[in-house]
């Protein structure tokens, strides 16, 4: 079954033994707490990626031993997200994060056809979030990939959030298809798409899971609202997991649980070969490990 809530997810990947992190570009005050907390409650050996030097003070500033980790010395960020990705590549890590290198180059060698990770045509962010106003954690998908994805990069990214599901324990989510109202208005085009995501489901192009939608964002979350709206679901009132119409109302749902409710997340890059922890400066390091613990147990 997939946790309650984040602690419990953290609780489950310490189950999880010998989890390598390939870190690009190492030298991160944050990131390094994040591995800090990772490593101490067993769920992540980082393979430290980056200026050595830099990455020896900034642990001895927060009493992280490192000894006991590769180290590879890397000065420029862009070439240690290579060589990170390379890691990965090779088997040596079986998850990919992020440091001091900014995401165009870091996503630049992850998509590289011949060297990179892709594993699906698209690569989407999820975000699983937790906050008391919900009664289970929530998935919400794309908040920081896809500006305007078409009805087929939708069902790749709703694949994408699945597979999490998945792994966690839920073999079958449910996926509400958001926008601003509950009925098909052909020129609002998220809720034009939500008829076409049911049908793949339907047919098979979208597997592992049920797919209803469109739902305002009240009666997706809310069983009342949509009780009251007179609708009947399966998905209405339990989503598991939320597809956004775009990148706008993803990004803003998203930040609008982190910073204006009490809202906590673990967030990653699904669709590749590997997980890829790719959070935010702005996130918490408990964000952090709380997107290692969910990378570890992918």
């Amino acid at each position: 079954m997939v946790p309650q809530t984040l602690d419990k997810l953290v609780e489950s990947a310490k189950g999880v033994r010998g989890k390598r992190v390939a870190v690009a570009a190492a030298a991160d005050l944050p990131v390094l707490r994040a591995l800090q907390m990772a490593v101490r409650a067993g769920f992540a050996e980082p393979v430290l990626i980056g200026e050595a030097e830099k990455i020896k003070q900034l642990a001895e500033e927060i009493g992280f031993d490192i000894s006991g980790f590769e180290l590879i010395n890397m000065i420029n960020p862009a070439e240690a997200a290579i060589k990170a990705v390379s890691v990965v590549k090779s088997g040596d890590a079986r998850i990919l994060m992020k440091g001091l290198v900014a995401t165009a180059p870091l996503l630049k060698a992850v998509l590289d056809k011949e060297h990179g990770l892709r594993k699906r045509e698209v690569l989407s962010h999820f975000a699983l979030v937790q906050t008391v106003y919900y009664h289970k954690l929530l998935g919400i998908t794309d908040a920081a990939m896809n500006i305007l994805p078409g009805v087929e990069e939708k069902a790749d990214i709703i694949q994408n959030a699945v597979e999490v599901f998945h792994a966690l324990g839920n073999m079958n989510p449910k996926v509400a298809v958001v926008g601003p109202l509950e009925v098909v208005n052909e020129k609002i085009k998220s809720t034009a798409d939500a008829p076409l995501l049911k049908e793949m489901a339907k047919n098979g192009r979208i597997t592992g899971c049920m797919v209803d939608g469109p739902f305002a964002i009240d009666n997706a979350v809310s069983a009342e609202a949509a009780r009251h709206k007179g609708i009947t679901s399966e998905v209405a009132g339990d989503a598991d997991i939320l597809l956004a119409p775009g990148l706008d109302a993803g990004n803003i749902l998203y930040k609008s649980l982190m910073f204006l409710s009490d809202g906590r997340s673990a967030a990653i890059i699904t669709g590749a070969m590997a997980p890829i922890v790719l959070t935010s400066r702005a996130d918490s390091e408990e964000s952090k490990l709380y997107s290692l613990a969910l990378a570890s147990l992918l």
